[in-house]
C-alpha cells in the first residue's frame, strides 16, 4: 500500500516522499496517528498545495521540541516501586509510569511519546527514549527505588546490591562489636572478682615459725 508521508518517520522516510507500506501498519499507525495520507492523486496534489504550511508548522513544532529537549535531556525522575531483597519489582514500570512523573516535575510528556526499550523489572537507574518530534528525541533517566531515600543512594551511583551488601556489613560489625563489648564485661567482671577474693583472704601469721 502507498502512503505520503505528512512527517518524517524514522526508517521510513522524509515528509512528501511517497513510500511502500504494509496495510496494516498504514490503517493502525500512520493514517491513523495524521502522519500519511494514502498516496491517491488526489491526495498528492493537496499536499503539494499544503505543502508550504505543513513545513512551516513542521519547523514550528520541532523548535518548540528542541526547547523542552534542552531542558528534558538527562533529567533523571524518581519511580517509587516495591520490589523483592534482590531488586527484582513486583510488576514493572511503564511508559504510562514515565511520562507521569516527568509531568509532575513540570514536562508535559504523552506515554507514546515514551520509549522503553528493555523492560523495567527492576530497581536501579534506567534510561528511556522520549521523542518529542519526529526529528527530536532525548534519554531520560528512570530512577526506580522502594523508598525515596533508597533513590538518593542510588543516584550517587550505588546499586541496590552494594546498599544491600553494605548494610550486611554494618550489621556484622555490630554483632562483633556487641561480643567485645559482652568480653570485655566479662574480663572486667572476672578482675574484679579475683581483686575481691585477694582482699577477702586472711593474712598469713608471721610469727609462726
Amino acid at each position: 500500500m502507498q502512503v505520503i508521508l505528512l512527517e518524517r518517520v524514522a526508517k521510513l522516510g522524509q515528509m512528501g516522499d511517497v513510500v511502500d507500506v504494509k496495510p496494516g501498519f498504514a490503517r493502525n499507525y500512520l493514517l491513523l496517528q495524521g502522519k500519511a495520507l494514502t498516496a491517491s492523486k488526489e491526495n498528492i496534489a493537496s499536499f503539494e498545495q499544503q505543502k508550504a504550511q505543513l513545513e512551516a508548522r513542521n519547523l514550528e513544532t520541532k523548535k518548540e521540541a528542541e526547547d523542552l529537549a534542552e531542558r528534558l535531556g538527562g533529567q533523571q525522575f524518581v519511580v517509587i516501586r516495591q520490589a523483592s531483597d534482590g531488586g527484582n519489582l513486583y510488576g514493572s514500570v511503564t511508559t504510562r509510569d514515565a511520562a507521569d512523573v516527568a509531568t509532575e516535575e513540570g514536562f508535559t510528556l504523552d506515554r507514546k511519546q515514551v520509549i522503553i526499550r528493555q523492560p523495567v523489572k527492576t530497581l536501579g537507574l534506567h534510561e528511556v527514549e522520549v521523542h518529542l518530534h519526529p526529528e527530536v528525541m532525548v534519554t531520560i533517566a528512570l530512577n526506580v527505588a522502594r523508598s525515596p531515600e533508597e533513590a538518593e543512594l542510588q543516584a550517587s551511583g550505588k546499586s541496590i546490591q552494594e546498599l544491600a551488601a553494605e548494610e550486611e556489613a554494618q550489621a556484622e560489625f555490630e554483632i562483633s562489636e556487641l561480643f567485645d563489648d559482652i568480653g570485655s564485661a566479662a574480663s572486667e567482671d572476672e578482675d574484679m572478682g579475683e581483686t575481691s577474693r585477694e582482699a577477702a583472704a586472711p593474712e598469713g601469721d608471721e610469727t609462726a615459725s
